[in-house]
């Protein structure tokens, strides 16, 4: 996916943004993706002993580099799922002493497009010893398609996601997609998975995944696509993954029940 010029209403684009201590984000250039412009965010999180955590690399400039190094050394860059690692070999030159993590999925969607990256390490269910204290971590469940490692920085209570949620502020894409923004219910009037994607999920797997997260209580929320939530996060989880949840609440009632009838016909 190649940048396109498209704007994104995220401007400025290629440059830090604080999102509180110790994490930034940065809004980059619109990618092209089933034919429309998707505008890409990525996060970056400063550990305590000063490295630099990269979640889901955007296009990286020559600006945009300065300022990383006076920040601290790039250490950690994550490609979160099989979607998202199209700029990874730009960061990997660009700081060679950096280790690479990979979600499951990723190396083989990359080689079937004829990139040839470096993945030091397979992203797992839990976190990586070199942030383990810091961010919590686990591969949501319920897809074979679609392995999106998700990450909770404790410190600032953020919840880092890619493509779960997308949220797109209609007034700031072409006129001609909007439409299909509104189609695909992936509108910020209610953000929440693409039905593509959605449809390659387990039900019960996925609504366990999201409860994990609202576990983690987040109070903030950043998404790759569209407006990122910078309060209520666990309201906007419950919100985005409703109708999961609501089965899910459903057939535990209902379980209980026939437990409850078993055990009063015993």
């Amino acid at each position: 996916m190649a940048p396109h010029k498209h704007a994104t209403g995220h401007e400025p684009l290629n440059t830090l943004k604080p999102v509180a201590t110790d994490i930034w984000l940065i809004d980059g250039p619109a990618v092209r993706f089933y034919g429309m412009p998707y505008s890409t965010r990525c996060t970056v999180v400063k550990l305590a002993n000063g490295d630099l955590w990269v979640h889901s690399p955007t296009l990286l400039t020559e600006g945009l580099r300065a300022e990383l190094q006076a920040l601290g050394p790039v250490r950690y860059l994550i490609a979160p799922n099989w979607l998202h690692y199209v700029n990874v070999g730009d960061w990997q030159q660009a700081c060679p002493d950096a280790l690479s993590y990979a979600a499951p999925g990723v190396a083989d969607r990359a080689a079937k497009k004829g990139l040839t990256l470096r993945f030091d390490h397979d992203l797992g269910q839990t976190a990586e010893s070199p942030w383990a204290d810091q961010i919590d971590q686990m591969i949501v469940q319920g897809s074979k398609q679609h392995r999106e490692a998700v990450f909770f920085h404790r410190a600032s209570s953020t919840l880092i996601l890619t493509d779960l949620i997308e949220n797109f502020e209609t007034a700031k894409l072409p006129v001609w997609m909007r439409p299909l923004v509104w189609l695909a219910g992936i509108d910020d009037s209610d953000g929440k998975m693409p039905p593509d994607m959605r449809l390659t999920f387990r039900k019960t797997a996925l609504a366990e995944s999201v409860e994990a997260m609202i576990g983690w209580d987040p109070q903030r929320m950043i998404l790759a696509h569209g407006r990122w939530y910078r309060q209520d996060a666990v309201a906007e989880l419950r919100r985005a993954f409703r109708r999961i949840l609501r089965d899910r609440e459903w057939t535990a009632a209902m379980d209980r029940m026939r437990a409850d009838d078993r055990n009063g016909n015993g």
